[in-house]
């Protein structure tokens, strides 16, 4: 049956997705233009010429990016902690998530609000620091990891996930014979997958994108993180240019390096290379992160 549609039904429809379509380009398009210009040529990129398409094409920036000395090193120590780091926290984040709801859980009202209250204090960089020399965590990879496990915010998302749950399953289970830990193993834990995609998701962006860490802690370059050298690696590269402008570079080498690569060129690239791994891991998890969100958004 064939339902007839108004004009200012049809009319209605237009306007709303016209509305969207203006949005979403107004959301992608800062990212196509950093990577526009950073395929373009950069003394015309530097000028701020490219805007809708790139202009005279070359892929030098991202071939001079990747002969950065220590660049892969880096790049390994930036994935590991962030494929462990997620992994161990999105495993804490379950654990915890599903035992705050166990009404047999010792002082489980007391452990939860404890966890609960490290959210709202933070005694400030000097004793974070202090304390991390204490536990000789400094120039130590598990700096990366081990303070990151235990996340608050992560916990209460997964904890009202398993709450909107329904409780039957669990006490079904129970009739059965399952203990708590195969409750949480192979009951909870693939209904929780969409909670966990999403923190997953959260934690993933905070260990790629982090680099204060590797600043405040780190000192050997074998640790150092691609984020960190990428960061380095634009200060430079806008010193360089800076002299280049002022006319104090001495030699011809210089002047050609920094006519090649200008302050524009080096953060635009930089900002791609950073970007581009999570935008490439997102669409993963994205079918379960709007659900997941929402369900762990109900409650509080």
């Amino acid at each position: 049956m064939k339902v007839q549609v108004s004009a200012s039904d049809k009319m209605m429809t237009v306007l709303i997705y016209g509305l969207f379509s203006l949005y979403a380009l107004i959301c992608v398009y800062p990212f196509y233009s950093i990577i526009i210009n950073t395929i373009s040529a950069n003394d015309i990129s530097a000028k701020g010429d490219v805007i809708f398409y790139p202009i005279n094409i070359q892929f030098h920036n991202y071939v001079d990016a990747f002969k950065i000395p220590g660049l892969w090193d880096a790049a390994i120590i930036s994935i590991a902690r962030t494929v462990i780091g997620t992994t161990l926290t999105v495993g804490a984040s379950a654990f915890l998530g599903f035992m705050f709801t166990q009404e047999d859980m010792w002082k489980r009202k007391f452990w939860y609000r404890y966890t609960v209250l490290t959210m709202f204090f933070n005694a400030g960089v000097i004793p974070w620091y202090l304390t991390m020399r204490s536990l000789h965590l400094t120039n130590n990879f598990l700096a990366y990891i081990l303070p990151t496990i235990v996340a608050p915010f992560f916990i209460i998302l997964v904890k009202t996930f398993v709450e909107s749950t329904p409780k039957e399953l669990q006490h079904a289970a129970s009739i059965d014979g399952a203990g708590t830990m195969t409750l949480f193993f192979k009951i909870m834990l693939p209904i929780c997958k969409p909670i966990l995609a999403t923190v997953a998701i959260f934690a993933a962006v905070d260990q790629w994108n982090s680099f204060q860490d590797t600043l405040l802690l780190v000192t050997e370059s074998k640790l150092y993180s691609l984020q960190f050298i990428l960061y380095n690696y634009m200060n430079q590269a806008s010193s360089l240019s800076s002299m280049v402008n002022l006319q104090n570079a001495g030699s011809t080498a210089m002047s050609s390096l920094a006519t090649k690569q200008t302050t524009t060129s080096i953060r635009m690239t930089v900002t791609v290379i950073v970007v581009a791994p999570i935008l490439l891991v997102y669409p993963i998890f994205q079918r379960f992160f709007v659900k997941g969100i929402m369900i762990g958004a109900v409650k509080g």
